[in-house]
């Protein structure tokens, strides 16, 4: 029972750096991007593919966080220049990744079965097993990203990146270019859910084409569940809301599958999860109106 939760928590970890990127577009930006269902198997392929060449898994995750960030910025420029609406242009950016990826990986799918990852390294280094290697990594990823954007968002063009989604008209009337600040913010987002692709993919063991699916839904339901139980009263608080968030959901999962649901129901309850929590203002609003 244990290992089973810190497994849990080791996958929420992983998995947050997902959500802050999905935190980033959508509560940030106020912009509804579906890149990242195309940009998570990306990451995984990238790290999967340059791992079976022989490179540094470290590396192959900088590799996929680069990759990500160019999906993401194709995204950004065909919103921007093209006068796309976000939401069909990140549809257009995930629909040409799916054979992007199928070409990074040259087929459906790549083993990373005794080949090292950055667990395995860590493991060896440490003589740890791999699930607390990956507890460690987990740990160490998240502290990282969230002392990055709380230094990036107090940056001046952080700042400037905030003010685009709350009230681009004032921003620009400041001098400030939005259409850059959406490419950067698109780019940015991607690329950490690139580097949550890589580190999930070394962690199962493998790069799938179709493990990008739902993964919007996964990363509204961390960002959701963060914001209403643990609250949004600063920036810094929303970050790690986000974070604390992504495990609440890994053990909300974990529990459901544990009493008894069937795994092929998983998506389902995961999107009445995130319908409930989105509605739960409302109805709030509606309770307290009586």
């Amino acid at each position: 029972m244990f290992d089973l939760l810190v497994g849990t928590i080791t996958q929420g970890l992983l998995w947050s750096l997902l959500a802050i990127g999905v935190f980033i577009t959508f509560r940030v930006l106020d912009v509804a991007d579906l890149t990242v269902e195309g940009t998570f198997p990306m990451g995984a392929a990238i790290s999967a593919i340059l791992i079976t060449n022989g490179m540094n898994p470290i590396l192959s995750i900088l590799v996929a966080g680069i990759g990500g960030m160019a999906a993401g910025a194709v995204t950004g420029w065909i919103h921007t220049k093209l006068k796309i609406p976000a939401l069909l242009a990140g549809i257009l950016t995930m629909i040409a990744l799916y054979s992007i990826n199928l070409h990074i990986m040259g087929k459906a799918n790549v083993s990373l079965l005794r080949m090292d990852t950055v667990y395995s390294m860590l493991g060896g280094v440490l003589h740890t097993p791999n699930m607390w290697s990956a507890a460690i990594v987990g740990i160490l990823v998240a502290i990282v990203v969230c002392l990055f954007l709380f230094w990036f968002f107090g940056t001046e063009i952080g700042t400037a990146l905030r003010a685009t989604g709350v009230n681009p008209q004032m921003i620009r009337a400041q001098g400030v270019n939005t259409d850059n600040m959406i490419v950067l913010g698109l780019l940015i987002s991607n690329g950490f859910v690139g580097i949550s692709g890589a580190l999930i993919g070394q962690a199962q063991g493998f790069a799938d084409v179709g493990m990008g699916i739902g993964t919007i839904v996964i990363g509204l339901a961390s960002v959701i569940i963060g914001e209403v139980v643990f609250g949004t009263k600063s920036f810094v608080q929303s970050l790690i809301a986000v974070v604390l968030g992504s495990i609440v959901y890994r053990i909300v999962i974990a529990t459901v599958l544990y009493l008894g649901m069937p795994p092929n129901d998983l998506k389902l309850f995961t999107a009445i999860l995130v319908a409930i929590a989105l509605s739960l203002p409302t109805l709030k609003a509606k309770w307290l109106a009586r």
